[in-house]
This record gives structure tokens, sequence and C-alpha cells, in this order.
């Protein structure tokens, strides 16, 4: 037998987490949404946006496509597409629905959030460490 040099053991990668999580609420509605949409959606688009006083916004709109770049989650029997460049600024956020007599409205319980504006339209985050 001829001595061949092991080749080491190659790190296994490490599991990526889900980038984001429903309530139940949040996937109920986001059912009713798809269900009663005038065109076929495939889920809502999640993304975060620059403005406001507090200096970036959450996006939710329809979906009617999955692009390449979209990060898909799967949670509840709902589909949520999040955009790539919102990955590291949603990492662990938790996607509720709130609904009283004054409003009804997605909310965003995210651990990168460092600040919110009084109007509660805007939000300060910051990258997720991974």
């Amino acid at each position: 037998m001829t001595d061949m040099p092991i080749a080491p053991a190659k790190p296994k990668p490490r599991p990526r987490p889900q980038v984001m999580r429903l309530t139940d609420a949040a996937a109920a509605r986001i059912g009713e949404l798809t269900k009663r949409a005038d065109s076929e959606i495939v889920g809502l688009r999640v993304g975060v946006k620059n403005g406001g006083c507090a200096g970036q916004s959450y996006t939710v709109e329809y979906a009617h496509e999955i692009r390449a770049t979209d990060e898909v989650v799967e949670d509840k029997g709902v589909k949520i597409l999040v955009d790539p460049k919102a990955v590291l600024f949603l990492l662990g956020t938790e996607m509720d629905y709130k609904a009283d007599k004054m409003q009804a409205q997605f909310v965003f319980n995210n651990p990168n959030q460092i600040s919110a504006c009084g109007c509660g339209e805007s939000v300060q985050l910051k990258p997720a460490k991974v």
C-alpha cells in the first residue's frame, strides 16, 4: 500500500438561519391578502428603504414573481420574499399583524432596530452581526 496523504475534512457549512418568522396573525393576514388580490401573487415582498425622520422604513408589497435574488421565507403556509438588500437589517425579525379600532398594520419586532421616530413611520436599523 502506498502512503497517500489524507485530505483534511471540509468543515460543514453552518445552517443558515431563517431571515424572518411570522406570527399566526401575520400569516393569517398574508393568506387573506394573497387570496383577495386582484391579480395572481406569490406572496408579499418585504424590504427596507431609506427615508423618514429616523432614517429607514419597512416596505411591504405584493410579489407577482420570485426574483432570483429574493430570500424566500415560507412560514405557517404562506410565503414572504425578502429583498436581498434588506436581509442583514431583517435577520431575526418577527413579523406580526395588529388590528384595533383605529388602524390595522404589519408590525416588525426587529432585534436590529436601534430607535424609532415618534410618529411610528420610520426606524433606525443596524445590520445584524453574522
